[in-house]
């Protein structure tokens, strides 16, 4: 995915010049051996740091490296300037750990368990957010273990670091849900460019007969299986999805990467010819999230998730209930689910084909009662449709109040093999005590019905990444036990 950051690890083992410095040093090449491994193989800076001078030399060989992660090692108890004055001269994410003791408690002993609380007050004390991890001290395995927890945190931080979010074109004046300021993009350090459809369009036209078109189709009809299913509108698809990645490529300016949020409707069909599901499908597969709707937040959720799994998301309402008799005669395999668990995730056709269960190129149904009732589907077909493959999931969304304040939700469930029977690409997903949470969290907090969803359970990750990020409001579903501020006590 070559719109994902690759982290290029650095490790540096720092050591107070009252400690033995070879007692670091063993500790940190135990540590590497140890994430060797596992699959790991960090820069390891050959200066052990007592001091500022050090510090500066192991920046020096993480620079020369191109080490854009840096793990900060406490052999030792760790000199308290040093460390955390490399942390806020490395230009990128910094993760802090320590050793625990192993043996020799009289010649040997390194009170790093110690020197991670004096860490984090300097680390305060300078204003920097950095990962440590739950329990920050361990063996050279367990320290190898937490390092691989660090890899996604890593990415997310460094793609947002770097990241461009194109929109096109305005919400309708009717169906406003995902507006919000983009004030607190900048906060993040993410950049914005919001441009005409108009501009699009032209672009699009500017693409007839582009001699790359033919290849595009045929990779297309690979991933279909259709044929001559669909008469003229593969062409018209890949002539758009060509458009696309020409128009990133012309206008990712400094940054290095890049996601979408476009408008697809209502204008779209009747002067595209067609809807962009599928390839906003193609793109999020290739590493490049589409948000629908012009949902610029959705899109930076889509993002973060992406970084975090290397693996495509997609962006889905938070749709509809489940029947009460599908609820019913689905029973054994939603043991354990009360109905209010459980919810349909639905968008039209954007969900990429690895995640659905026979993805299938179809037409937009309620697009198609607006805009050719009487007519066999043609401008509005487009959408890659089905039903989702069974899977855990995670539903995401990193928001802007209305006041510029940015706020959050993670929910981690599953998605189950029930037939939804209903039309676009959707699922029947069960989140334990889903209707408090969107009682109590979506409504409460007046989220939109937009979610960025993994097909994976990556909320650990998440919940890290929010903190280092400053995000004061994280919301999540609740257990029973733990009622919401707003809940009322007297329910049962």
């Amino acid at each position: 995915m070559k719109n994902i950051p690759n982290v290029t690890l650095g490790l540096v083992a720092v050591s107070r010049d009252c400690f033995p410095i070879e007692l670091s040093r063993d500790r940190r090449d135990a540590v590497v051996k140890a994430m060797s491994g596992a699959g790991l193989n960090p820069v390891v800076a050959q200066t052990v740091v007592e001091n500022e001078k050090d510090t500066l030399k192991a920046l020096d060989e993480l620079r020369q490296a191109n080490a854009n992660a840096l793990v900060v090692y406490l052999g030792n108890f760790g000199p308290e300037g040093p460390e955390t004055m490399l942390a806020q001269k490395f230009d990128g994410p910094v993760m802090f750990v320590a050793a625990a003791e192993e043996n020799d408690l009289m010649n040997n002993r390194g009170d790093a368990y110690c020197g991670m609380l004096n860490a984090s007050y300097n680390l305060g004390l300078r204003n920097l957010r950095t990962y440590i991890p739950e329990y920050p001290v361990g063996t050279p395995n367990e320290v190898a273990a937490m390092i691989a927890e660090f890899l996604p945190i890593a990415r997310i931080l460094i793609g947002l670091s770097s990241l461009k979010i194109l929109s096109f074109g305005p919400r309708p004046f009717d169906f406003l849900a995902c507006n919000a300021p983009i004030k607190p993009l900048y906060d993040l350090g993410v950049e914005i460019q919001e441009n005409s459809e108009l501009d699009l369009f032209a672009s699009y036209n500017a693409h007839a007969n582009d001699p790359r078109i033919a290849s595009v189709v045929a990779d297309m009809e690979k991933e279909l299986g259709v044929g001559s299913k669909h008469p003229g509108i593969l062409p018209k698809l890949a002539q758009y999805e060509i458009t696309l990645l020409d128009w990133i490529e012309n206008n990712k300016g400094a940054c290095n990467y890049v996601t979408l949020a476009s408008k697809c409707w209502p204008a779209f069909q009747t002067q595209f010819g067609f809807v962009p599901c599928y390839v906003n499908s193609r793109l999020a597969s290739q590493g490049i999230p589409v948000a629908c709707e012009a949902d610029i937040y959705g899109a930076l959720s889509e993002y973060i998730l992406a970084a975090a799994t290397e693996a495509p998301p997609t962006i889905l309402d938070i749709n509809n209930t489940v029947p009460k008799d599908m609820y019913e005669s689905h029973k054994t395999i939603l043991d354990g689910y009360k109905q209010c668990d459980l919810f349909m995730g639905f968008h039209c056709g954007n969900t990429p084909a690895c995640h659905l269960k026979t993805p299938e190129l179809r037409h937009q149904l309620i697009m198609k009662r607006l805009l050719e009732p009487d007519n066999d589907p043609d401008i509005t077909r487009g959408t890659l449709e089905g039903q989702f493959k069974p899977s855990d999931v995670t539903i995401f969304r990193l928001q802007s109040t209305a006041e510029g304040v940015l706020k959050s939700y993670i929910a981690q469930g599953e998605i189950k093999d029930v037939d939804p029977q209903s039309f676009g690409g959707i699922g029947v997903i069960a989140i334990p005590e889903m209707g408090r949470f969107y009682r109590h969290v979506l409504i409460e907090d007046s989220y939109p019905h937009h979610s960025a969803t993994a097909f994976c359970h990556i909320g650990k990750t998440l919940y890290d990444v929010l903190k280092i990020l400053n995000i004061s409001k994280i919301s999540y579903n609740q257990p029973a036990s733990l009622p919401y501020p707003t809940e009322n006590p007297f329910c049962k």
